[in-house]
């Protein structure tokens, strides 16, 4: 968390919470354990082992007077979690940049019930990096080239490239073969997804997402895809390829959604962030990182 009082502790940052307006306490500890009363024990423990801290970093007691619109900094012990069961795959490290392949199933930063079984905390943990940050991000499901940067100060730099659109990406997929959709073909949508709803959906008007995707191989009746999106929308190469009656194999939100359970790898999305490719802001060099990995026939 960018700015936070509290230092990255065993690869994770602190949470955060913010004091309302309009509420009628008298302290920061009175706050908590309103809002929070049956883990009143917990909160007044962590207030009087100096856990909780002001925006400054100052240490929270039992009189610290509540703050409207102001945060409180903590650490919380995430819950267990189910282990990915594959491994991270550094294919660069300099002084700036961290390359990985990264494994279907595992997210790139905590996220909902997605904590410790994360690519940026196991990073942090087996490089000692407490202030790794990714560059961009991949979706859980999708595997493949993944950077992150080592040093705050080149943040705004690289992750800049992502934002302004001046990293070329390169995708494979694996979905069904339709002989008569002809490729190369690019698709054009206008992409709305919802907060707090899982999928996202395409509707009318004017679009704000492009992806252009070409044939590269067959085999029976499934094909090998290449996906170069020229947008970054949430699930847009899932959608795109679904709204041609291509559903990547493995899909499981597109074109339906189905749940599937939290311990089953057995079924990965074929999709594959195979490579990017962008001049450095700081040496000027080209540089290209492709991934190792190959996807399911």
């Amino acid at each position: 968390m960018a700015g936070a009082p509290l230092p990255v502790r065993d690869g994770l940052g602190p949470d955060r919470i913010r004091m309302p307006a309009g509420v009628e306490v008298r302290t920061v500890a009175e706050f908590l354990v309103q809002a929070h009363p049956d883990d009143k024990a917990h909160w007044l423990s962590l207030i009087d082992g100096g856990g909780v801290v002001d925006e400054h970093g100052r240490v929270v007691d039992r009189e610290t007077r509540y703050a409207p619109t102001r945060f409180v900094y903590f650490y919380r012990d995430p819950p267990p979690e189910i282990r990915v069961p594959f491994d991270i795959e550094i294919l660069h490290r300099d002084d700036r940049l961290v390359v990985i392949d990264k494994p279907h199933f595992l997210a790139t930063i905590p996220r909902g019930a997605h904590i410790t079984e994360t690519a940026v905390v196991r990073l942090r943990r087996a490089l000692d990096l407490p202030e790794l940050t990714p560059a961009h991000r991949l979706d859980r499901m999708t595997a493949g080239i993944l950077m992150f940067l080592i040093r705050r100060d080149d943040r705004r730099a690289y992750q800049e490239l992502f934002v302004s659109q001046q990293v070329t990406k390169e995708y494979e997929a694996i979905a069904v073969h339709d002989p008569a959709i002809e490729f190369p073909r690019t698709v054009r949508s206008r992409i709305v997804k919802e907060h707090g709803v899982m999928t996202a959906t395409e509707e009318p008007g004017e679009p704000n997402s492009e992806t252009v995707i070409e044939l590269i191989e067959t085999r029976g009746v499934y094909a090998r895809y290449r996906l170069r999106p020229r947008t970054g929308r949430t699930h847009q190469l899932r959608l795109h390829m679904s709204s041609l009656g291509l559903p990547i194999v493995g899909d499981n939100y597109y074109p339906d959604f189905r749940r599937s359970e939290p311990d089953d790898f057995s079924a990965p999305l074929q999709l594959l962030a195979r490579a990017v490719e962008f001049t450095d802001p700081h040496s000027g060099e080209v540089r290209r990182f492709d991934s190792r990995r190959t996807l399911r026939w």
